[in-house]
């Protein structure tokens, strides 16, 4: 079962690949895992270089993907006086046939395809690149395949566009939601002249997408990979209720104005169960093999359920079948009814809004032995704290050292008590 953490996306000043990928190393993605990232990707000539840079007081992580030479995408420079403006070309976007060599989207989709990559990376990366393909075709007049990036910009989107969906996965974490997203304001220049903020392709790609004010920001705050990895990243607004568990990572973007920070913040974040209205979802199962229960139960959780109860019952004419009740919070609860639908034989679902009264709870983990840590569950009783060990992670440990579970699961209760309440366990 997943461990309940989730990542929100800030972007406050807008939105890119370079940026995500910054917040992600400083969340804690491993540094030298994207510097390998090229490699793995069939362009070990590409480098990626990690650094803390200050970003109007704040510290951030900046990444650079460069080419030999340091030659690098460059961000937009805004322009004040876009009639007064002279023509200086700079390669913005995708489809500009005029910076030869160039790679076009397709070539690019090949690359994720033949990559060492999970599934679920690989998935996600391709529908990104697609998105780019269809937006850019859709703006110059041509169709998806025959987009063409020039070479510099392309092998940074093929960076950024992989190691922003791939560092989540190595932060453990499949949930991700975003606030609403700065785009920028005023012009900025192009290949072809100077053109509104936001971008044409990302006007397109953000369709969808919570918009905030601009604030400050002045020029392209979200730029088109950093607008389709929103769009295949993020379920939406994040949960109505929530607590922070880490709500200090930030990426750095590649201009560094006066007036405001150019960053963006993941916070990881996890459920505030203790909400007090919730939706029970019900139903029952007489035709779908037992086997397939736990893959059910899953699911489930994966889409946001609090908890799921499973019983046996008795059906028309005697069948034996199952009960499944699923508690969810509001907010979660559409995405929890396809899950169930998707995962499940059933043709119909009872709902219904009910309260919760449950203790404020929270998670902890602790050393155990040979370096591995173990989750602890705590709640507040009113006559002080409980704690109960995660059954996976006492399962591992006894697995380890070869004693029972029930006696690692005695010890490790004892451990998490005296650490949460030196008092209370002095007295056991």
């Amino acid at each position: 079962m997943p461990d309940g953490r989730f990542a929100i996306l800030d972007p406050v000043a807008g939105i890119s690949g370079d940026m995500i990928l910054g917040a992600l190393v400083a969340a804690g993605a491993p540094a030298d895992w994207l510097r390998q990232l090229p490699a793995r990707l069939g362009v070990p000539e590409v480098t990626v270089s990690v650094t803390e840079v200050d970003r109007c007081g704040l510290r951030a992580t900046k990444v650079d993907v460069m080419l030999p030479g340091g030659e690098q995408e460059q961000p937009s420079s805004p322009v004040h006086d876009p009639a007064h403006s002279h023509h200086h070309p700079v390669p913005h976007g995708n489809g500009s046939r005029s910076h030869p060599p160039h790679r076009h989207v397709g070539d690019l989709i090949a690359a994720v395809e033949r990559a060492p990559l999970s599934l679920w990376v690989k998935e996600r990366a391709v529908r990104a690149f697609k998105l780019l393909g269809e937006a850019e075709g859709q703006v110059h007049g041509i169709s998806a395949e025959q987009v063409a990036l020039h070479e510099v910009g392309a092998l940074d989107a093929l960076v950024d566009i992989v190691g922003a969906i791939e560092g989540f996965e190595r932060l453990g974490i499949n949930r991700i939601y975003n606030r609403p997203v700065a785009l920028g304001s005023g012009w900025v220049r192009a290949a072809h002249g100077v053109i509104p903020v936001p971008a044409p392709a990302t006007a397109i790609l953000i369709e969808g997408v919570d918009v905030g004010p601009n604030g400050p920001v002045v020029g392209e705050a979200t730029t088109p990979t950093g607008a389709a990895l929103l769009r295949v990243l993020s379920s939406g607004r994040p949960p109505a209720r929530w607590r922070a568990s880490a709500a200090g990572a930030w990426g750095a973007g590649g201009r560094n104005p006066e007036s405001y920070p150019n960053a963006l913040r993941i916070i990881v974040a996890e459920s505030a169960f203790e909400a007090g209205e919730v939706v029970l979802l019900s139903t029952d199962l007489d035709d779908l093999n037992p086997e397939y229960l736990d893959p059910l139960r899953e699911a489930l959780f994966s889409a946001g359920a609090l908890d799921v109860q499973l019983w046996t019952t008795h059906m028309k004419k005697g069948r034996p079948g199952f009960r499944l009740e699923v508690t969810v919070a509001p907010a979660e609860a559409d995405r929890t009814v396809d899950a169930l639908f998707r995962h499940s034989t059933t043709a119909g679902i009872r709902r219904q809004t009910a309260e919760r009264v449950t203790l404020a709870r929270r998670e902890v983990q602790m050393d155990a032995c040979e370096g591995m840590r173990v989750r602890v569950k705590v709640l507040d009783g009113p006559d002080g704290p409980r704690v109960k060990p995660e059954y996976d992670d006492v399962a591992a440990v006894a697995r380890r050292t070869g004693r029972p579970v029930h006696e690692v699961a005695r010890d490790l209760q004892y451990q998490a008590l005296r650490l949460v309440s030196p008092d209370t366990a002095t007295g056991l």
